[in-house]
């Protein structure tokens, strides 16, 4: 059994992600906040270079090389995952492990309850592509590889001492599937933003024609083909507007390919910045951020962009309806509707004060709801909290 104890210094952490970039990009206020409390972090991915070894550094955790695949399922491949997993746990004894995305979550857990660290926690960070898929194309394939996630998850999650979801829908979703333990979950409204790193810019430059912004990885399913589409129609109606999409091309199996978005910004329908290490300059240029995706767990763009000031226009499908009171700091579109999109740019083109009004509440909402210390505390206490974490020796059943 735990005892109970309040958040012990000096217990090593390890946090497991699918890439690297996310452990500074997204994790990186609470990796530093958990250094700074005394907590030795190693920082698990497959694909750090020398770059990102630095950046994970200056957080003050010890970057480490895990073999992981982040698409597709290969049976050999993630069966030497696990293995690689489990040694290092075996060897290095973290007392916690924490992962997020769909892989660092069902083998990173089970090769933590293999290896006997003693608090597991899983973060569901979006349910991603294996579902938007199957939902999109119920084909054969789709539905059983669908399947076979939620058959993993399963056992992951109840070899979880906590289950975090970012988002209602997706809680739901595995409760009523019974795919979770309901005595295991917990609620956390997303990543958090670091509200002194993103500020707006004051004032906004005027004389301007309204400036929509999207960042993130150039994928099918942040809804980019649509947000192209009600562009053009909005050009070609004669109206004069700027879009900028800040991303890089992915290694996803819903990316899209470089000589498509390349062939929009040679048309200029949009404008194409490539990957870039700060986004805070192209957010704080733009009036409007749009994110039109399927489906999210809580999207930290939005969150970004909303720390910055700029109203939002996002779609209302789980993760990104949480970011959005409708009318209040921006508008929710159906999905996959590149008329409802144009319908919603076009209000902000004809009445470019609602922007700003729209950024406003935007600002109010984020320091209200989505603030990276009242998030990061959460965290912690999910992390750590006041519960044991010595070694458990009789808990090797699984309840599936």
């Amino acid at each position: 059994m735990s005892q109970h104890i309040d958040d012990p210094g000096n217990t090593p952490i390890a946090v497991l992600s699918s890439y690297a970039e996310s452990l500074y990009n997204f994790r990186g206020d609470l990796i530093r906040s958990l250094v700074e409390r005394g907590h030795p972090v190693y920082a698990l991915a497959p694909d750090f270079d020398s770059v990102k070894k630095g950046r994970v550094e200056a957080l003050g955790a010890t970057p480490v090389d895990i073999p992981l695949e982040r698409n597709g399922l290969n049976i050999l491949r993630d069966l030497r995952t696990i293995w690689s997993l489990y040694r290092f746990f075996r060897t290095h004894r973290p007392r916690i492990f924490f992962g997020y995305f769909m892989k660092p979550v069902i083998y990173g857990t089970i090769a933590a309850w293999l290896a006997r660290v003693p608090r597991r926690v899983a973060m569901v960070a979006g349910l991603g592509f294996v579902f938007i898929n199957a939902e999109q194309h119920p084909s054969l394939k789709a539905r059983l590889l669908r399947c076979a996630v939620k058959a993993l998850y399963a056992v992951a999650f109840r070899c979880a001492d906590k289950v975090i979801f970012q988002n209602r829908d997706d809680l739901s979703l595995m409760l009523d599937g019974g795919v979770v333990p309901p005595e295991r979950v917990a609620l956390v409204h997303g990543s958090g933003v670091n509200l002194n790193h993103f500020r707006p810019a004051l004032p906004r430059r005027g004389g301007r024609p309204v400036t929509f912004v999207w960042t993130g990885r150039l994928l099918r399913e942040k809804g980019v083909l649509e947000l192209v589409e009600a562009t053009r129609a909005l050009r070609d109606d004669g109206l004069d507007l700027n879009v900028i999409l800040v991303g890089g091309i992915d290694g996803n199996p819903g990316s899209l390919q470089e000589f498509e978005v390349r062939q929009w910004h040679d048309e200029g329908i949009v404008h194409w910045v490539d990957k870039v290490d700060d986004v805070r300059p192209y957010l704080q240029g733009a009036d409007v951020f749009v994110l039109p995706s399927y489906r999210e767990g809580l999207p930290r763009s939005t969150q970004e962009a909303m720390a910055t000031g700029l109203a939002v226009i996002t779609t209302d499908v789980p993760g990104c309806r949480e970011t959005v009171i409708d009318g209040l700091n921006g508008m929710l579109v159906p999905v996959r509707s590149a008329v409802a999109l144009a319908a919603a740019m076009r209000r902000y083109l004809n009445e470019p004060s609602l922007a700003a009004q729209h950024g406003e509440a935007s600002l109010d909402r984020v320091r209200s709801k989505f603030d990276v210390e009242v998030i990061n505390q959460a965290m912690r206490n999910i992390l750590v909290g006041s519960e044991v974490v010595a070694p458990r020796n009789d808990e090797r059943s699984l309840d599936v």
